[in-house]
């Protein structure tokens, strides 16, 4: 959630940046609430000193103090109300936008191209993943439904050496690895701000009070929950491996072609608990080792700073990197890295210790590989597979 605290001190510069993500409106109505309960707090007050007297009170002060109590009823009552209002706003309300945030796309980007990296493949035929690899989508609609399928003989190797693989080169920069939860509790997906804003995309397991996770990143900030870290322990880096539920609802049209775009997925993320003042630095650095891992592949890619309007609710800023599909003949989204700033420190209660006094800290997320890029290998080099992950136990060459 945002600091409501700057809200107050300046709520014109807070605005400014959460208007830009579409929540102006949610913003205006947070603060008249906010100011509700702040009129409301000291008649509280009051009239509970009136309450206090020193010795027996005389008839005429009982009579008083009971006209006291009824009006510190009411009073308390509609205190608790704005406190509930304000309180069910300020979890609506998003993250400012970062000021280097773009306002508008580039053509055919989700916000400005900071960079295009490395040739793109000239190819007589430019087959598409499902022409490459093995990929059993029938079977996998008979079994699941649509939109899960198997991955299937060396289409499964190569998939399999991509985690192993980008495991080992962020654990070199670093990262202590985790293989975390998918099933979490309804605290945890609103702390790290999926819910409500992302609500209709969480498979949810009726009367267990549980949710399946998206992203690991869920399980990764949950990790220290409610705790008070010490500043010396910071920054705090973990990569996690696991298996990711989406509805994706909203696609549709080529998307749903194949395993582009599926309800189930797996993945390698990368979480960062540090200050504030380190946090911006940090974020570019999660973006040069993703960077890194495409151009270790010799994928072609480009860099896009993702406009507000794209934003999630709790992302200040976020990078994306794309790389070619062939078969598309457009780049789509490998990885994302977001600064969320301190917005799921304060839902979670994640707090750290600095010169006497607590602070909430800053975390920050992004993608080392998902399955999708053994469909940006298969694509781009037609089933031929790069050295590196040879040695992590892929084939040098995908046959179906």
């Amino acid at each position: 959630m945002i600091d409501l605290k700057a809200a107050r001190s300046d709520p014109d510069a807070v605005r400014a940046g959460i208007a830009r993500k579409g929540g102006g409106e949610a913003f205006d109505e947070l603060l008249a609430a906010d100011a509700r309960w702040r009129e409301l707090v000291p008649q509280v007050d009051e009239l509970r000193s009136r309450q206090k007297l020193k010795g027996k009170p005389t008839p005429e002060q009982v009579e008083e103090l009971k006209g006291v109590k009824e009006e510190l009823r009411r009073v308390e009552e509609a205190l608790a109300s704005a406190e509930t209002e304000r309180d069910e706003l300020l979890r609506k309300v998003p993250n400012p936008a970062h000021e280097s945030v773009p306002d508008e796309a580039q053509e055919d980007a989700e916000g400005d191209v900071v960079r295009e990296v490395g040739e793109r493949p000239q190819l007589a035929e430019a087959k598409e993943h499902l022409e490459v690899g093995r990929f059993e989508m029938e079977r996998g609609a008979r079994l699941s439904g649509s939109r899960f399928g198997y991955i299937v003989g060396d289409t499964a190797r190569l998939t399999l050496a991509l985690y192993r693989w980008a495991l080992d080169r962020v654990v070199a920069e670093g990262f202590t690895p985790v293989i975390p939860p998918v099933l979490v509790r309804e605290e945890a997906m609103y702390g790290t701000g999926f819910f409500p804003a992302e609500r209709f995309e969480i498979y949810e397991v009726a009367d267990e009070g549980l949710y399946l996770t998206g992203t690991s990143e869920v399980a990764l900030a949950g990790l220290h929950m409610g705790e008070l870290l010490e500043r010396d322990e910071l920054p705090l880096r973990y990569s996690a491996f696991s298996t990711n539920f989406r509805r994706e609802a909203g696609a549709a049209g080529r998307d749903t072609r194949g395993m582009f775009r599926v309800h189930q997925f797996n993945k390698v993320e990368m979480f960062v608990y540090t200050t504030p003042e380190e946090s911006w630095d940090e974020h570019e650095r999660l973006l040069a080792i993703e960077e890194s891992l495409a151009a270790e592949l010799g994928l072609p890619y480009r860099v896009v700073n993702i406009e507000a309007s794209e934003l999630s609710a709790a992302a200040a800023k976020r990078y994306d990197i794309e790389a070619w599909f062939p078969s598309q003949e457009r780049y789509r989204e490998l990885t994302s890295a977001s600064n969320t700033t301190d917005y799921q420190s304060r839902r979670l209660g994640i707090r750290y210790r600095a010169d006497g006094h607590t602070e909430y800290l800053h975390t920050l997320n992004g993608t080392a590989v998902t399955d999708r890029w053994a469909l940006a290998v298969l694509e781009n080099f037609q089933g031929e597979v790069p050295d590196v992950l040879q040695a992590f136990g892929a084939p040098a060459r995908v046959e179906r």
